[in-house]
């Protein structure tokens, strides 16, 4: 049960301290009774319930149906936690949509529903693209393990081309994992990013340039050694596949899945670099000239 008594300690009120230790927001609303539940008596099932209860009663939805769905996720329950927010996310703020997409991209990860994540991180990525993302502001705040922090656009969109990247792979489209990989190393270079490039490269033949990204990214940063034994194992994975005795030639027409890569995710990938410049500048405009520089290209780049 909450606690319902004010417990004093020389005549100081410690309930705002229980809150804090327990990490629970002030009052006695059906929401606050379902992080109570949560996070005390760690009865997930119940609290899921409450969380129900919570967003019936309009009883802060954008916190409660975020939370639900994380604390289905964590019960095996992904695929509801998926219906739940299609549901119920029209009752949240304007401002609560970006991290439910975020949720969702997860969700979508652990279901397997891969066609689908692509679709909402390049849709993440077309708001970047378009300043709507951030509220149009060049950082927002973050929250992790309790601690908050900024998280710049450049660090955001690099975060994102990681993760469609990754789809993209798990399509077995390399063609496409590549351009994304490409595109997020010059943004914000990154060691995993690069051998994710490497085995990308790998997958197509193009054996030398991946040599080139690995000597380039990987090991002539971590030249001093690797502090990371994950990273050491999988450079030493992608090294033996580079083993000129090892390989065998590839077979590109095995690729078994194929997305569809059209003009608008290409003209947001290559109208990255512009993007984040056009941030940087003090007088900055909401969409970029660059959408309008790319609209006649339209014949001319690759699907």
């Amino acid at each position: 049960m909450m606690m319902t008594m004010v417990q004093r300690r020389g005549g100081v009120d410690s309930s705002a301290a229980y809150n804090v230790v327990h990490k629970l927001p002030h009052g006695d609303s059906p929401y606050v009774r379902a992080k109570h539940v949560q996070l005390v008596e760690k009865d997930a099932e119940a609290a899921i319930e409450l969380f129900w209860r919570a967003i019936k009663a309009r009883d802060r939805v954008d916190s409660a149906l975020k939370d639900m769905a994380l604390l289905m996720k964590q019960q095996n329950r992904a695929e509801e936690a998926i219906e739940a927010i299609h549901s119920f996310r029209d009752l949240c703020s304007r401002q609560a949509q970006e991290s439910l997409d975020n949720v969702l991209i997860d969700l979508f990860k652990k279901c397997g529903r891969i066609e689908e994540q692509v679709e909402l991180l390049k849709q993440k990525l077309w708001m970047i693209y378009q300043g709507e993302a951030f509220n149009g502001k060049p950082t927002k705040t973050a929250r992790s393990h309790g601690k908050k922090f900024q998280v710049t656009v450049e660090k955001e969109t690099s975060r994102i081309l990681g993760n469609l990247g990754w789809a993209y792979m798990q399509l077995r489209d390399y063609t496409a994992a590549e351009t994304v990989y490409r595109k997020a190393q010059v943004i914000e270079p990154d060691a995993n990013k690069a051998c994710n490039l490497c085995t990308c490269l790998i997958k197509q033949g193009k054996y030398d340039e991946a040599r080139s990204i690995l000597s380039r990214h990987v090991l002539t940063e971590n030249k001093e050694g690797f502090g990371d034994p994950r990273l050491k194992a999988r450079v030493q994975e992608i090294l033996s596949e580079l083993d000129p005795q090892e390989k065998e030639a590839p077979v590109l027409a095995s690729v078994s899945v194929e997305c569809d890569v059209g003009m608008d995710e290409i003209a947001v990938v290559e109208g990255l670099d512009d993007f984040v410049k056009e941030w940087r500048r003090p007088y900055r405009t909401r969409r970029l000239p660059i959408f309008e520089e790319i609209l006649p290209l339209r014949d001319q780049l690759a699907c």
